[in-house]
């Protein structure tokens, strides 16, 4: 009745409670008091510490309005810092040789969209993949069935997230509900983007990737 406690559980540590903040009830009207207290599980140097993008910051790259972004000019080392917002408002970023997804509001981080090991030494840029009738105004009618529907109620253009070397190039297919960190299988609709995706790829790599021969 007095208030109450966040917790949290630690279950390398056998289930140990970790008490993060007390909440208490000041007065009848509800008015609480939150102590906040010391992180026990911080280990300053060692702890694993994520960059958070902050609006207008060196590592801004403008995709939104481009029909194609070269988003890293040079090959991603683990210094690498950058991070840009698609034209559909989903933040993507690099940051320890990692690409992360970022909450498009908060700029928190959300999850790994591609490791380390498939993303240092290699470039990442943002194409066009959409064909302009995809453009839909869900507000008009007659658009039963359209073919790229995805359910939402925005217009915005559909871009393909790129990552390429010498050797080739990578697309980074997003989540059926338009999030890039892996989590849930792809619908009928999210497997035919992929495709345009893909054309858009293959049309990057024979307009900016050097020629092979035979030989090489």
């Amino acid at each position: 009745k007095d208030g109450f406690e966040i917790c949290t559980v630690d279950h390398q540590k056998g289930g140990k409670i970790r008490v993060d903040a007390t909440i208490t009830y000041r007065s009848q009207t509800n008015e609480v008091g939150v102590y906040a207290h010391e992180d026990e599980a911080y280990d300053h140097d060692n702890y694993f510490k994520v960059y958070q993008p902050q609006m207008n910051d060196h590592g801004y790259v403008c995709a939104e309005d481009e029909e194609l972004c070269l988003l890293t000019p040079d090959p991603i080392t683990i210094e690498t810092v950058a991070w840009w917002r698609l034209s559909c408002g989903r933040v993507l970023g690099v940051v320890n040789g990692m690409m992360l997804e970022f909450d498009k509001s908060t700029l928190a981080p959300l999850g790994l969209v591609v490791s380390g090991d498939e993303l240092l030494g290699r470039q990442v840029a943002i194409v066009d993949s959409g064909l302009q009738e995809c453009m839909i105004n869900f507000e008009d009618d007659g658009m039963d069935g359209a073919d790229c529907a995805d359910g939402s109620e925005e217009i915005h253009r559909e871009q393909a997230v790129l990552v390429f070397d010498d050797d080739g190039v990578t697309i980074v297919q997003p989540n059926e509900d338009g999030s890039y960190w892996r989590k849930i299988v792809r619908n009928k609709i999210a497997r035919m983007k992929e495709k345009r995706r893909e054309k858009a790829a293959i049309d990057f790599a024979q307009a900016y990737l050097p020629v092979r021969s035979e030989d090489e």
